[in-house]
């Protein structure tokens, strides 16, 4: 290597290791030279880019005269992002008194720490998980899909019942997800992955609005796939009780299994299609009634124009939405951060009391 290479390359690696010295106590230092009045400044790493809107409106609330949350990407010195990478840096970098991490709970919640990523994400008092498997599972949460819709069309009109269809769907997933989760505790990956779940219980939307064949269909491709694994891999019944009743006091619910599924699948491959194709009936329904009630061409063109102005794409709706703040899981994440800035409260009380 040439001289001028190396030196170089040896200032990389001083600067990287400059960076990687950031620390929980070096943000506490921070904080402590603006002064005792200063609002106190907490970093939250996050996996990605896409996740920094959603946890900034989630520690929003959080917010007030004495402490703030600045929400970033886990590393300063390169674009590396995920999961694992924000954990390893709460944990390399001491985590705790002025910085958090905000993931996504994948399957992690419900193995219940039979790995060790999982047993972390529920041991550190410093990581904030979302109790569904991902943001998406939130923008998806049923009972707030219509409003999307609203949003999306600017009509108003009830086609289709996002609730009665989701709990159905979820009714239908839960024995083979209970599955799922049953194998990935065991380590038995293979048996049947995310991948192989995913496959089995993606749906046809071009029938819709028409549920109940869809449904059924649906509820046939699952039978067959649990004879298939009980067949394979027989004399697991107990363990596929202790599973199902774990998963009960862990939140799972038959009627909500769709929160706990892979987050990307249920957005893109579910639900994103099944309200594309309801608001395209509320669009063409609009557009009839605009049609009808227009005096003249001038005005229906001008109209049909505006309409189509004021419209927004679905997806881009429901990256958007934020109609889940009522469900049980969001409610949980809200009582874990409370707990960490208690946390952070008393050790603020403890460190301002006089020693004697």
């Amino acid at each position: 290597m040439k001289p001028e290479t190396k030196d170089i390359s040896q200032s990389r690696k001083k600067g990287r290791a400059l960076v990687d010295a950031i620390s929980s106590e070096y943000f506490s230092a921070a904080n402590a030279l603006k002064g005792k009045s200063a609002r106190k400044r907490i970093v939250a790493y996050v996996e990605s880019y896409e996740d920094i809107l959603f946890w900034r409106m989630v520690l929003s609330d959080f917010e007030d005269e004495k402490q703030y949350f600045e929400v970033m990407l886990p590393s300063k010195s390169n674009l590396s992002k995920g999961k694992k990478q924000a954990l390893i840096s709460l944990m390399s970098q001491g985590g705790g008194e002025n910085m958090i991490a905000c993931v996504d709970a994948d399957y992690d919640y419900l193995l219940q720490g039979k790995t060790y990523q999982s047993d972390f994400l529920l041991n550190n008092p410093f990581v904030v998980h979302t109790y569904v498997y991902a943001i998406e599972n939130y923008q998806c949460y049923a009972p707030s899909l219509h409003n999307v819709c609203v949003m999306s069309t600017l009509n108003d009109h009830i086609v289709f019942d996002f609730v009665e269809f989701l709990t159905r769907y979820s009714k239908i997933l839960f024995p083979l997800f209970v599955w799922s989760i049953m194998v990935y505790r065991k380590r038995e990956y293979h048996w049947f992955t995310i991948t192989d779940f995913n496959n089995v219980v993606g749906i046809r939307h071009s029938q819709l609005p028409n549920i109940d064949s869809v449904l059924s269909k649906l509820s046939h491709k699952v039978h067959v796939k649990l004879q298939d694994l009980r067949r394979n891999h027989p004399g697991l019944k107990d363990e596929y009780i202790a599973t199902r009743d774990s998963l009960i006091e862990l939140g799972v619910t038959p009627e909500t299994t769709y929160l706990f599924i892979q987050g990307h699948h249920l957005f893109d491959s579910i639900v994103a299609p099944t309200m594309q194709t309801v608001c395209d009936i509320l669009r063409r329904e609009r557009e009839r009634e605009i049609r009808s009630k227009a005096r003249h061409s001038v005005q229906l063109q001008n109209e049909l124009s505006s309409y189509n102005k004021s419209q927004s794409d679905i997806v881009s709706m429901l990256k958007k939405n934020q109609g889940y703040t009522r469900c049980t899981p969001y409610k949980r994440m809200q009582q874990d951060i409370e707990r960490i800035l208690g946390r952070l409260q008393e050790k603020d009380s403890s460190d301002a009391t006089p020693q004697t």
